[in-house]
């Protein structure tokens, strides 16, 4: 065998290798532990910056798990929704955005997270972290983190309003938006349960108690009782309807619990794409099976579905970057 086809075969096996190695970097996968040679504390902060705050404004887990959601539904899982636009056209800009909150909260333990690693961890990850463990220290469901998200680029206003789901949607636009993320019905059905410690502005459903098909009448579909009950208690002040806040379920606001699917069951789901999971045999079936078993159950199924929507279209390897602030693409 020639030396120069010797050199031309080493070059060739040298070149694959190189192929092989940028493959990887670009399409790897998250794993637990992702920073614990990089940056071993990062957890550890993320953790403990949560429990110091979280008991002081627990309506944090929920405000948390939504971002992280609306996160998750718009270019995948990659901290897109906290980017700023200094023409206002980012994601956060998107009505279904207007009422996140939580920015500074992120912001805050990223700042941290810098000073002991700077440029290491990203924000996709901070939130989800975050988002997590907000909700475990308010007593809900443990699920699995795993790491390695790197931080989008993008962030458009546009995409954000086409791919959340709203409080309008039918049965038929929540399976197709969440078919889009590689989420099923059963998966609409548990994410949706986090609605056990969420608020909503009354404006959210105006409609349906005010004036649902244009004629100044109610949404047949919501239990009448409670209708009256929300139109003379809670959103009796038409023009307070944007700032005047309701319990998604009410009396167990605070309880990561079954309560929710109680309710949707009883018609007393405030969304209309809470009444919606009626609408479907699949996703009724899916609300009276969790109802017939146990919180421990829902939290088990419950984690399968959010460790599921927590890896939606992530970037790895050498795609996307590591943000130096949440707020900002890197100059």
């Amino acid at each position: 065998m020639s030396a120069s086809y010797m050199k031309m075969g080493s070059h060739f096996r040298f070149l694959s290798l190189c192929l092989l190695a940028l493959v990887a970097s670009t399409h790897a996968q998250l794993q637990l532990g992702f920073y614990a040679k990089s940056c071993p504390k990062a957890e550890q902060i993320i953790l403990k910056f949560v429990h110091e705050h979280i008991h002081n404004a627990p309506s944090l887990a929920a405000a948390l798990i939504r971002m992280h959601f609306h996160d998750c539904f718009v270019r995948g899982c990659d901290g897109s929704v906290l980017l700023n636009s200094t023409t206002n056209q980012a994601e956060k800009n998107a009505p279904p955005n207007l009422t996140v909150r939580g920015f500074d909260f992120i912001d805050r333990i990223k700042s941290l997270v810098e000073v002991e690693c700077p440029g290491v961890v990203s924000c996709a990850d901070i939130l989800t972290l975050a988002a997590r463990d907000s909700i475990v220290a308010t007593g809900g469901p443990f699920w699995k983190v795993p790491t390695g998200r790197r931080d989008g680029v993008v962030s458009i206003l546009e995409e954000a309003r086409n791919n959340i789901p709203a409080p309008f949607n039918n049965i038929t636009t929540l399976q197709t938006l969440f078919a889009n993320q590689g989420l099923d019905l059963k998966d609409l059905v548990l994410l949706s349960g986090a609605h056990t410690i969420g608020v909503a502005h009354c404006s959210s459903l105006s409609n349906r108690l005010f004036n649902f098909t244009g004629k100044g009448d109610q949404d047949p579909s919501l239990d009448s009782e409670y209708a009256e009950n929300l139109k003379t208690f809670k959103c009796k002040d038409i023009n307070k309807l944007n700032i005047t806040k309701i319990e998604m379920d009410p009396g167990s606001r605070k309880t990561f619990d079954l309560d929710y699917y109680r309710q949707v069951i009883k018609r007393r789901g405030l969304f209309e794409s809470d009444a919606a999971l009626l609408n479907n045999s699949v996703t009724k079936a899916q609300i009276i099976e969790l109802l017939q078993g146990s919180v421990e159950n829902f939290f088990a199924e419950f984690a399968n579905s959010i460790e599921k929507m927590g890896s939606i279209k992530v970037k790895t390897g050498t795609e996307g970057e590591i943000r130096k602030h949440c707020a900002f693409v890197n100059s």
